[in-house]
């Protein structure tokens, strides 16, 4: 999530009288694709309502998959915005499926809390129907914007899924627009609803391992979501990553050690 994509959030202040959720303020989906640096075994379309949302399954280069990832991005750009995320762990020998919600990338309509939210419980219901997936130990990735579904989404699966990884993740969308407004943080305390958060999904997880990574230098998203997010995670096997650098650069600062940490997780 881009610095100045989250000052639009200062608009907040105009929804006064209802209690709004800004869903726009939060979304700023990207539709020209750039050139996959990885191979892409396949592409799948699923419709929803009167809309199409996609993703794409890229598979390690090893016959024996470690874990399959479904990867749910941030607010800009689109699944091939986040390669820098997804090609080392595809190398690491992960198979990924990157999700496009909708008005992202080649998916259709426009992006909110509450039909995100459906959509990935769609995709992943349908997705994990798969032979190549199935037969796999499934775990959910969520890249700064992505650890709202993500955690919603790991919470309402706890039996389907082996583990959460949680990527500079924003305590909740309330949370994050006070930051950026705090001039107006009480009044957005009071009028922004977020019909899910992070800080609150974690707390329902049980046992299902969960690994948090967050940069105390991250401009983005404060590191002290983050942590909240990891202090309020339920289960006793947790991990957090102090990673180095600025917002979702763990993975070109501390490749190794969150790799590590995953093939453990």
């Amino acid at each position: 999530m881009k610095p100045s994509s989250i000052l639009t959030l200062v608009f907040l202040f105009l929804a006064v009288f209802s209690k709004a959720q800004m869903d726009d303020k939060f979304y700023q989906p990207n539709k020209m694709m750039k050139p996959f640096e990885m191979k892409i075994s396949d592409s799948v379309k699923f419709p929803v309502e009167d809309n199409i949302i996609t993703a794409f399954i890229a598979k390690p280069k090893q016959k024996e998959i470690k874990k399959t990832i479904f990867f749910f991005h941030g607010a800009a750009g689109n699944v091939t915005t986040y390669q820098f995320i997804t090609k080392p762990l595809v190398d690491a020998g992960y198979q990924i499926v990157m999700v496009d919600l909708r008005g992202y990338g080649l998916s259709t309509g426009k992006p909110t809390h509450k039909n995100v939210a459906e959509d990935a419980q769609k995709f992943f219901d349908e997705l994990s129907k798969r032979e190549d997936i199935k037969n796999t130990k499934i775990y959910i990735y969520g890249a700064s914007l992505g650890s709202q579904v993500s955690s919603h989404l790991a919470k309402d699966n706890v039996s389907k899924i082996s583990g959460l990884i949680l990527d500079c993740p924003m305590a909740s969308f309330t949370d994050i627009a006070a930051h950026f407004s705090p001039q107006y943080k009480d009044f957005i305390l009071q009028t922004l609803v977020s019909p899910y958060s992070a800080k609150e999904d974690v707390k329902y997880l049980g046992k299902l391992p969960v690994l948090v990574i967050h940069a105390k230098g991250d401009q983005t998203v404060p590191y002290e979501q983050g942590k909240l997010v990891f202090d309020n995670t339920s289960s006793g096997t947790k991990v957090f990553i102090e990673s180095k650098g600025d917002h979702l650069e763990g993975m070109m600062n501390n490749k190794e050690e969150i790799l590590k940490a995953m093939d453990k997780l």
